[in-house]
């Protein structure tokens, strides 16, 4: 088995009660993502954090090490298997709703 689904499976295995939740949720989003957004932002925002942890143990020596082109390669391939997972991880964090307006422009009378 190659490195980063060794790393994956380990990342899985070490939050296994946060990766069920996860999945719980991202299967809700995937059917109703308005109505389940807010609750997959936090919990996405979380499985982030732990997914970040993980990349770095893959790819940190690497990097440092002078194979740089390597190591975002073999973040790419991480980064695909998360996907692979979880196709929708992608979205967390995307507000939805109508967009409030950044500034408003008075008119001007010339008459």
């Amino acid at each position: 088995m190659t490195k980063y689904k060794l790393i994956f499976n380990e990342m899985l295995e070490k939050n296994p009660e946060l990766f069920n939740e996860f999945r719980t949720v991202h299967d809700k989003y995937s059917l109703h993502p308005e109505e389940n957004q807010e609750e997959f932002n936090i919990i996405g925002r979380k499985v982030q954090d732990v997914i970040r942890r993980f990349e770095n143990i893959l790819c940190g020596k690497s990097e440092t090490s002078g194979y740089s082109q390597y190591s975002s390669n073999l973040a790419q391939k991480f980064q695909d298997e998360i996907r692979a997972h979880f196709p929708k991880i992608d979205s967390i964090g995307i507000k939805t709703g109508s967009p409030e307006p950044q500034f408003n422009l008075k008119k001007i009378n010339l008459g």
